[in-house]
């Protein structure tokens, strides 16, 4: 009886772990569309790019660039429709932005994956800073959760003045074995976005926000991914916030802007705990 109702177990595991296999790219990605409101408000700032034979469709706010304003280059959470963000614009001491949806985010075509997420933001780099002639040394990346690793992919392909992560993750596979640590998702996840293996080789200098209570994304793994960071590092963490509050601190935004500065960018290494 005892040896039945293992193998009754081991079908179940089994059959869970395929399960999750084959529908892991539903489990990370989730599309959300922009409200009509959005579209219609902000239509003269919209952009389409055609890759890959897909439209990918965004805003480009272009009010100036230098070393002191840099263009900042957002890359959303997996639940996230960039046009979100649009409220906070004033909020930054930057005046320039691009805010482009993920493959089925918005009105963005296709599906996300992390191959196609990853093309799609190295082939939208390089649109935007040939045909706008923007100096790279002039762009910020920033990546919220998942979009961390889309920003940690760029700065690992190109040059850039710096990179914001919040609530980044070392790799998305830490992440998942935290979630479901009975799975063996080190064989089983395909979109692994492993920021780690990337960033020794990065320069740029990067800030790093953690929120004290994040349930989602600890921020053990952003203090992993600073480790081993190439380039100067800042490390902010803001406390009695979590993943989904944690730019409703104004710590968030003081440490935001301080970064954007030129200055700020190079200098040395700190860490920071905001109360």
């Amino acid at each position: 009886m005892l040896l039945g109702i293992v193998k009754v177990l081991l079908i179940v595991f089994a059959g869970a772990s395929l399960l999750l296999y084959l529908f892991q790219g539903r489990m990370i990605f989730f599309p959300q569309p922009t409200a009509p409101a959005t579209l219609s408000r902000h239509a003269d700032r919209e952009i389409r790019l055609q890759h890959a034979g897909l439209t990918l469709t965004g805003w480009f706010f272009n009010n100036g660039i230098d070393a002191d304003h840099p263009l900042i280059v957002y890359y959303g959470g997996n639940a996230e429709d960039v046009s979100l963000n649009f409220a906070d614009l004033n909020r930054f001491s930057a005046r320039s932005f691009l805010f482009m949806n993920y493959r089925g985010y918005g009105q963005s075509q296709g599906r996300p994956s992390e191959r196609a997420l990853c093309e799609d933001a190295l082939f939208i780099f390089d649109r935007i800073i040939e045909s706008e002639g923007i100096d790279p040394s002039h762009v910020v990346l920033m990546g919220r959760s998942l979009g961390s690793g889309v920003a940690v992919h760029v700065a690992a392909n190109r040059r850039v003045g710096g990179v914001v992560l919040v609530t980044p993750f070392d790799s998305l596979v830490n992440v998942a074995r935290a979630h479901y640590p009975i799975f063996p998702v080190k064989w089983l996840l395909r979109h692994r976005f492993d920021s780690a293996a990337l960033a020794p080789d990065i320069a740029a200098p990067a800030l790093f926000l953690t929120a004290s209570h994040d349930r989602i994304v600890p921020p053990s793994f952003a203090d992993n991914l600073r480790r081993v960071w190439g380039g100067k590092t800042t490390a902010v963490r803001i406390e009695g916030t979590d993943h989904n509050t944690i730019e409703t601190s104004p710590d968030y935004w003081e440490a935001v802007n301080a970064f954007l500065s030129a200055d700020s960018r190079l200098e040395d290494k700190t860490e920071q705990i905001r109360p």
